[in-house]
């Protein structure tokens, strides 16, 4: 059996349980839980996968709860429970030092934790146990609009789409703040961390070019061959992400060469990525046609809310708002594709 069957899109519908259906507590690991909204759970655990089980509810109230993992990773959206209702949710979780940007190394606890948030949380019971030895691995290679941000409201469409995926999949996500094709590829906190973890069949996603700036085309090229062709050298799957656009505007309300990723040198490092893909046969995700067709239909006001415009006046870092929506066009390319 593949180890993959990784990107079926999905998004959990509510099911009411009854409050015991998770096993007893004498497999699981212990964890401490504080607070009250948020209530803070952690557990004492060596960096792997964590197999998670929570039922949200109570017998006396109706609750309002999102689960959040580690570095702000998102792991179920606000979920409703009526008064007496109960509803489980079932994730894994990629617990690493650092837990969030690689490069980061104080923010953040050794072990896992699991923050829940939301108008009434209220979740009823927790399991964590070691996910399956074989769990399908969905990993990410990228930048600061992929990564896993620790400080709201910036926010990686990387940390968002663990929401959606099949609960049997565990993303990691390698993703850096400033890196480029050379950056990531040099760093052994990066490149170097995460390839001795892929395995065969494990999906990675690689988007780079916002920080390729004065990147020539022949590097740019190079740098990506380089890593599709060390990923195939262990059968992983490879999947080439052009980058997503800024919110620069021009006075026609078109975005500017320089929103879509025309570098310093005049290099269209979105065509470049799509030759390297074309010429390798490898999957691509134009993210950056996407991501415009999203942001110029809004229009330059209405888009100001996938970025974090009115907030830090930036026209590149995500929302949680706008991050869910990006990771989503990600999501949906890689269903049509195929790739699961």
């Amino acid at each position: 059996m593949k180890r993959s069957r990784i990107l079926a899109l999905t998004v959990a519908a509510a099911v009411a349980v009854p409050a015991p259906a998770l096993a007893g507590p004498r497999h699981d690991i212990p964890g401490e839980c504080s607070g009250t909204a948020p209530i803070v759970c952690h557990y004492d655990v060596a960096p792997g996968e964590y197999a998670v089980s929570v039922i949200l509810g109570a017998p006396d109230a109706a609750g309002s709860t999102a689960v959040l993992a580690e570095a702000r990773r998102m792991m179920v959206a606000e979920t409703v429970t009526e008064v007496g209702r109960f509803t489980r949710r079932d994730f894994i979780v990629d617990v690493r030092e650092p837990e969030g940007e690689p490069t980061l190394p104080d923010l953040g606890t050794p072990g896992l934790t699991l923050t829940f948030t939301g108008t009434a949380p209220l979740p009823h019971r927790v399991q964590v146990r070691p996910a399956p030895r074989r769990t399908p691995q969905l990993f990410l290679a990228g930048d600061s609009t992929v990564c896993d941000q620790g400080i709201a409201p910036y926010t990686g469409w990387g940390q968002a789409i663990t929401q959606h995926l099949p609960r049997g999949v565990a993303v990691a996500n390698y993703a850096d703040s400033g890196e480029s094709t050379a950056s990531f590829l040099a760093d052994s906190r990066l490149w170097g961390a995460m390839f001795p973890r892929v395995g065969r069949d494990d999906v990675v996603l690689i988007q780079f070019g916002h920080n390729d700036k004065a990147t020539t085309a022949e590097d740019y090229r190079a740098n990506l061959t380089r890593m599709v062709t060390e990923l195939r050298s262990v059968r992983a799957r490879p999947v080439l992400v052009s980058p997503p656009v800024r919110r620069l505007f021009d006075s026609a309300g078109q975005l500017t060469p320089v929103a879509r990723h025309v570098n310093g040198l005049g290099v269209d490092l979105p065509a470049e990525m799509e030759a390297v893909a074309a010429g390798l046969d490898v999957p691509y995700i134009d993210l950056t046609a996407d991501s415009a067709a999203l942001v110029e239909g809004l229009g330059p006001e209405d888009s100001k809310a996938i970025f974090l415009y009115n907030e830090k006046r930036d026209n590149t870092h995500f929302s949680e708002y706008g991050a869910d929506r990006i990771g989503l066009l990600v999501l949906s390319r890689l269903q049509e594709l195929s790739i699961r």
